[in-house]
């Protein structure tokens, strides 16, 4: 449940402190003091859309934070223990925006958002920074909050069918489905594009042998062979001044009689004889005598580079030749030579792809098929937990309206198969309306009114309490269309469910409010020029003029209270 709530710079308000506990919690106050601000705040919390107009004038930024305590054996407690978002000991105690801990072994989960009119919000969750999807995934299924809109998407088609889905506790399964729908998807798209137009498979195949043709004709293997071919077009080109190159440094280094081999052999001669005398000189005799071996090396080296060097026109012509074809089908197929031989393996392969084209398409047949019995496979399974399921939810929504006040009516659950498996599985969910004995039932968005649908709504949220991980329902004015006897009947009913989860009720009737454990009064001042909203907790006679308000205007009478502290008197039998 949420403990403590901040609010800084949001809408109307400047700062506010709410403690928070277990029970009922209602909120009340005249029409239009801004009562629904805190459920917008809530909403931020719950990862809802941000915007720059909630940010109180004169403030830069607008903050919420809540620190939210978590049963021990919460599923949502372990995972975001796991993860290191909540100190998990046996303390309960974590330092961040909002310090908690009671000592009784619930876990707390600290939660902030900003929204910035720079448009750069943060999140928090945990101590740490967050995204507005992780509220969503983590606080929002801890927070629930039904409005008079949430009447209205009670009686959408896909929306009866997730709340079935969630009171069968459906959702590993309905992630199966929809992961086997989007196979499903995928597996008839392609089959639908492989099995394309013949004739366009025809002339893509004609286009694909005529140049891999160009290819195999060409007989391309080795990715440097244009390197290779360049180099020898240029020694071609250069045949006489690389020959005679050549033939100097023979010369010089060793055929000549001035020849460099035959001068260092001199001095090397000169050398080892006086070596006997000082052998100091040893060692550079040896050297000398390597060096003048590394020299004939490299002249007998030269001698035969130069008689592999020829002028052949014929053969520069071939050359050229090729490099002009090795030229022409690099540009052709990619840029360079490596790349033309890669398209040619491709090609290979779609040309084997078109002529296997029956056993291809035969494979992607058999793959859609399989696809189709897992999605029916799997669908089935869904109807069959849906129809198990209608039953029970509808007896417990049954029971609930006659504990608010519709002991008469009824709320048929059919589930019906459609036409085609989709995302969802196989299946139309409706909920029927049947209020008074004797009538058929009807869509219930057909049938039902505003009162109805806000006691079925409350039905439906106690029916689906034992089923969900959620913490905190805020109900916002679900009580509208009802009142006398009927209203009454629904702040017991809210009473009860607090009894197992947190409850905020925001509420104009005081039938309701006279249940709450905590009474929150919000209240709009004008100061100057400038106008605040502030919300107190009302105790004892404060509390008891706060109902008489709400009974007679804004000027009680004596009557009013009387008759208030009379109804605060028998809600706490």
């Amino acid at each position: 449940m949420i403990t403590l709530l901040r609010i800084s710079g949001f809408a109307l308000i400047d700062e506010l402190e709410l403690v928070l506990g277990a029970g009922l919690t209602v909120v009340t106050g005249e029409t239009g003091a801004g009562k629904s601000i805190i459920v917008d705040a809530l909403g931020l919390l719950r990862g809802g859309r941000s915007s720059a107009e909630v940010i109180r004038g004169g403030r830069d930024e607008a903050r919420v934070e809540a620190a939210i305590e978590l049963p021990a054996r919460s599923a949502v407690r372990h995972r975001l223990a796991q993860d290191d978002r909540i100190d998990d000991r046996a303390d309960g105690r974590m330092d961040g925006p909002i310090d908690g801990g009671n000592g009784d072994g619930d876990g707390e989960l600290l939660v902030r958002r900003t929204v910035a009119r720079s448009g750069r919000g943060r999140v928090h969750l945990g101590g740490a920074l967050a995204t507005a999807g992780d509220l969503a995934s983590t606080v929002g299924g801890l927070i629930d909050i039904a409005s008079q809109h949430d009447q209205q998407t009670l009686t959408d088609p896909e929306n009866q069918l997730a709340i079935l889905d969630d009171f069968a506790a459906n959702a590993s399964l309905r992630a199966e489905m929809a992961d086997a729908h989007a196979a499903l998807v995928a597996a008839r798209a392609e089959v639908d594009r492989f099995d394309a137009d013949a004739r366009t498979r025809a002339e893509r195949e004609d286009l694909l042998r005529y140049q891999l043709s160009e290819i195999d004709a060409a007989r391309l293997s080795d990715p440097d062979e244009e390197s290779q071919l360049k180099a020898e077009r240029e020694r071609l080109r250069g045949a006489e001044k690389f020959q005679m190159a050549v033939a100097r440094g023979e010369e010089v280094l060793y055929a000549g009689e001035t020849a460099v081999s035959g001068q260092v052999a001199s001095v090397t001669r000169e050398l080892a004889g006086l070596a006997g005398l000082d052998p100091t000189l040893a060692p550079f005799v040896e050297r000398l005598r390597e060096a003048q071996a590394q020299i004939e090396d490299v002249a007998r080296d030269l001698s035969r580079y130069g008689q592999g060097i020829r002028s052949d026109p014929a053969r520069l012509g071939e050359v050229e030749e090729r490099l002009f074809l090795l030229g022409r089908l690099a540009r052709k197929h990619g840029g360079t030579l490596a790349d033309a031989i890669a398209r040619a393996a491709r090609m290979k392969h779609d040309l084997a792809e078109i002529g296997s084209f029956e056993e291809g398409l035969t494979s992607r047949k058999n793959l859609l098929a399989a696809a189709e019995i897992r999605a029916k496979g799997i669908a089935e399974a869904l109807s069959a937990s849906r129809r198990g399921a209608a039953g029970g939810l509808e007896e417990r929504v049954n029971q609930a309206l006659g504990d608010l006040a519709l002991g008469s009516a009824r709320l048929p659950i059919e589930v019906e198969p459609r036409e085609t498996v989709g995302p969802h599985g196989g299946d139309r969910v409706r909920f029927l309306f049947a209020p008074n004995p004797g009538e058929p039932a009807r869509p219930l968005a057909r049938i039902a009114s505003g009162g109805e649908l806000s006691r079925v709504m409350l039905a439906m949220k106690q029916a689906l309490a034992k089923s969900d991980q959620v913490t905190t329902y805020v109900f916002d004015e679900v009580d509208a269309g009802v009142g006398g006897a009927t209203a009454e009947t629904i702040g017991r009913k809210l009473k009860a469910i607090s009894l197992d989860r947190q409850v905020i009720a925001i509420t104009h009737l005081p039938q309701i409010a006279v249940f709450a454990d905590v009474h929150l009064r919000v209240t709009k001042k004008v100061e100057g020029a400038r106008t605040t909203v502030t919300i107190d907790r009302l105790d004892g006679r404060q509390r008891s003029a706060e109902i008489a308000r709400m009974l007679s205007g804004a000027t009680p009478t004596k009557q009013a209270t009387a008759h208030a502290d009379d109804m605060l008197r028998r809600a706490r039998v």
